[in-house]
């Protein structure tokens, strides 16, 4: 059976956690995102958000770096799966993105991801699309961003 026959909607994967510190949320901001409530404490306390906080583009970003280090290999322990290494293909996008609460300097986001469905692709009959729904949550327990998105796995 491939990778692909093994995965079940509904398997759970825990990614990982990163802390986001004052220095990168600046850095990535300079860079990528350069409003005042990323770049400068003063700025960002007297801001709506109340205190420096990460890009949401920062906190996505993070996500995939943990996706691509730990979670396709979670896709295979998790499942059960003991063959050879699954080819996996290119995501066609992430959609429903929803920031509901800033990332301060000093959070923690553990981030998760469900198996919500799956489907063998028709107009390529060697690929499936894994369907997902990511989570992340900052040290208290509190919901901070989700999206939907998948990827392709040669069957």
């Amino acid at each position: 059976m491939s990778l692909y026959e093994h995965i079940k909607e509904g398997l759970l994967l825990n990614l990982g956690s990163h802390t986001f510190d004052a220095e990168s949320i600046k850095r990535f901001a300079g860079k990528f995102d350069p409003q005042p409530f990323h770049l400068d404490e003063v700025a960002a306390k007297n801001s709506l958000l109340g205190g420096l906080c990460a890009s949401g583009w920062h906190s996505l970003s993070i996500w995939m770096r943990l996706n691509i280090q730990t979670g396709r290999k979670l896709l295979e322990t998790n499942s059960g799966y003991e063959g050879p290494k699954p080819e996996f293909g290119m995501s066609p996008g992430i959609k429903n993105v929803k920031w509901f609460r800033p990332v301060y300097a000093g959070d923690t986001i553990t981030y998760q991801t469900t198996v919500t469905g799956k489907r063998k692709l028709r107009s390529k009959p060697e690929w499936g699309y894994i369907s997902k729904h990511t989570e992340g949550f900052n040290q208290n327990g509190d919901k901070v961003l989700q999206f939907d998105g998948g990827v392709m796995l040669k069957l």
